[in-house]
């Protein structure tokens, strides 16, 4: 046998390098998070479960294993989130790609789209999913809702290819499009077989302002994508706006807006939806008691 198809063997064990794991990045985490991107990193680098891990603590890592742990390390080190060094995450029970091009999905994102389905009957709905990143709107909504057709633009072409190759994994036709919601003069329907017209529109834009930038952790503001988090404090409805304009034009007759929110903006948004001519504003708290989503008509 060739030496190149040799394994060369680390000599730590499991249980050995999952302390060294701890000792090197305790002062930045708490044990707990520690402990739990310990395993999510196992599962991708050993292919190995909680469970088999803890059969097999005495197994000795090979030196490819030990390097790529090491590597983790480092880029958890300067606050990597371990989503973009999984390369992966999960959103509403299914898989995603993710990388530095696209947001992480959030747990309140999942209750905008819990929203949705519990709204929508079982007729044929069509859907366009505003700033789609990763897809994980688009493609939750295209999953749960069988007679859904659903449509989805971002601004950026890099996300569009991460949404594009998600929409594969999980085995959903999204139509995707590259579209600046702030700057186009054309129509918005780029392709023929898009719908004209929606029955929902749907939205998490940037809403962050940066004067709220201070308060964030630095595994977002130092990793994730500025074009996607932040707006300038003196406008921080700006792409709301828009949106609300776009959805008058291109919802249909009694058709819904859905859109995630700033926690403290609100009462903000309530009223310049009522003035943009909606009907029937309803604000709705996330499971921590936040203003985090809202509906018109």
């Amino acid at each position: 046998m060739s030496n190149s198809h040799v394994k060369k063997y680390s000599t730590l064990t499991i249980k050995k390098y999952r302390q060294y794991f701890i000792n090197s990045l305790e002062d930045l985490y708490s044990i707990e998070e520690l402990q739990s991107i310990f395993y999510l990193l196992a599962e991708k680098l050993l292919h190995l479960s909680r469970i088999d891990i803890a059969l097999q603590l005495d197994d000795t890592l090979t030196s490819d294993e030990e390097i790529n742990f090491n590597q983790a390390i480092d880029r958890l080190k300067i606050y990597e989130p371990v989503q973009y060094i999984l390369g992966e995450t999960e959103f509403f029970g299914y898989p995603f790609l993710v990388n530095k091009q696209v947001l992480i999905p959030r747990p309140e994102t999942e209750e905008l789209v819990s929203w949705i389905i519990e709204d929508v009957d079982k007729k044929e709905t069509t859907i366009l999913d505003i700033g789609t990143g990763s897809g994980c709107i688009a493609i939750s909504l295209a999953k749960k809702l069988n007679n859904a057709v659903v449509s989805a633009i971002d601004i950026s072409n890099k996300a569009i290819e991460v949404a594009k190759k998600n929409a594969l994994i999980n085995n959903v036709n999204v139509e995707y499009s590259s579209v600046d919601v702030l700057n186009f003069e054309d129509k918005l329907v780029l392709q023929d077989k898009w719908i004209s017209k929606f029955d929902i529109i749907v939205s998490n834009p940037p809403y962050v302002r940066m004067q709220e930038k201070k308060l964030m952790q630095l595994n977002v503001i130092d990793h994730e994508p500025d074009i996607a988090l932040f707006v300038e404090d003196d406008d921080p409805l700006l792409f709301y706006r828009r949106i609300s304009e776009l959805s008058r034009q291109y919802l249909k007759h009694n058709g819904t807006l859905y859109l995630e929110i700033n926690e403290y903006l609100g009462v903000e948004m309530e009223k310049m939806l009522n003035e943009a001519g909606f009907k029937h504003v309803e604000l709705k708290k996330d499971i921590f008691g936040k203003n985090r989503m809202i509906k018109c008509w």
